[in-house]
């Protein structure tokens, strides 16, 4: 089965090129770009997420703080930057890697790698994702890695059940991998396993089809 053609937002997550196309830059942009993205890793990971700042960010970066908010507009776009890794390699691997996830698998099977392979992203750095999602209201939405996973389901619904809302049933399904909410199921116990057998039983609800 050849890869099917996925409409990647114009506005794409700060910080996060569309899959396959180079980012172009200044070389002194880039340094700034490096140096603020070093800083605020080097905060991360010796004060934890709630000491990232855009005030110490740009501090020990060493530059204005108005080159932080230019390049990353708030906190929650410097969260997202530092998430840009594993982010593309979820995009590529579901865009062109191999079946399940990636294309040569029917439709359900690749929704189902899917959605355990992003629930393995959020497991990976959940509280930079809780800053980068709940930063505003619609913080979760308006980044570009949720159109791109939006899409990519709603292309794969499309295929599965011919007719339904793909575009509702695209939310539905990626409203339990909020970061927030795997966090507090996981405070509250329930294991990896537990919750992407329950993605798996919202899946099979969402795209049986009546006879």
């Amino acid at each position: 089965m050849a890869s099917e053609p996925v409409e990647l937002p114009v506005n794409g997550l700060v910080g996060l090129p569309v899959v396959g196309l180079p980012p172009t830059e200044r070389a002194d942009a880039a340094r700034n770009r490096r140096k603020i993205l070093d800083a605020a890793a080097h905060i991360v990971a010796t004060a934890g997420v709630d000491g990232l700042s855009m005030e110490e960010v740009a501090q020990r970066a060493g530059v204005g703080i108005g080159t932080v908010y230019r390049r990353f507009g708030d906190r929650a776009g410097l969260a997202y930057a530092l998430l840009d890794e594993r982010e593309r390699e979820l995009q590529t691997a579901f865009l062109s890697g191999p079946p399940p996830l990636g294309p040569g698998a029917e439709p359900v099977e690749r929704i189902k790698a899917f959605l355990h392979a992003l629930h393995d992203r959020v497991e990976a750095q959940p509280d930079l994702l809780v800053v980068a999602e709940m930063n505003s209201t619609h913080a979760r939405f308006t980044g570009g890695a949720y159109a791109v996973h939006h899409t990519h389901l709603v292309t794969l619904l499309n295929q599965a059940r011919p007719g339904c809302d793909a575009h509702y049933l695209a939310d539905a399904l990626l409203a339990p991998l909020a970061a927030s909410t795997i966090t507090y199921q996981r405070l509250r116990g329930m294991s990896a396993e537990r919750i992407k057998s329950g993605l798996d039983e919202l899946l099979e609800g969402l795209t049986r089809t009546s006879t």
